[in-house]
């Protein structure tokens, strides 16, 4: 007989995550494993760039790969491309190293 796959009880037992990724969502109001999967990854994303300090690509790969069961490193692989575009739609995109101001020498 197969066994049903159960949805974690909590947002640390989510694939990458753990502690410090529910804490730091808990800071924008997602506390629960339901909400968090039904959610657009992408808002959940501006969101956090908004209200957590050091927001970066990571972790839009890692929210992305806890909403798809992937390791967050398989989605920056697979994914970067399309994450990149949406961002950029998006006004999020990062600063290409070209428009980043030159290191005084």
């Amino acid at each position: 007989m197969a066994t049903a796959k159960k949805k974690p009880p909590r947002l640390r037992d989510l694939k990458g995550f753990g502690p410090k990724s529910e804490e730091i969502l808990a800071r924008v109001d997602m506390h629960s494993v339901e909400q968090f999967l039904s959610c657009d990854g992408f808002e959940l994303y501006a969101a956090l760039k908004k209200t957590v300090k050091g927001t970066g690509l990571n972790s839009i790969y890692a929210i992305l790969g806890a909403q798809q069961d992937v390791h967050w490193q398989e989605i920056a692989r697979t994914q970067k491309y399309e994450i990149l575009l949406r961002l950029d739609d998006m006004g999020l995109a990062p600063e290409k190293a070209s428009k980043k101001k030159p290191a005084k020498e």
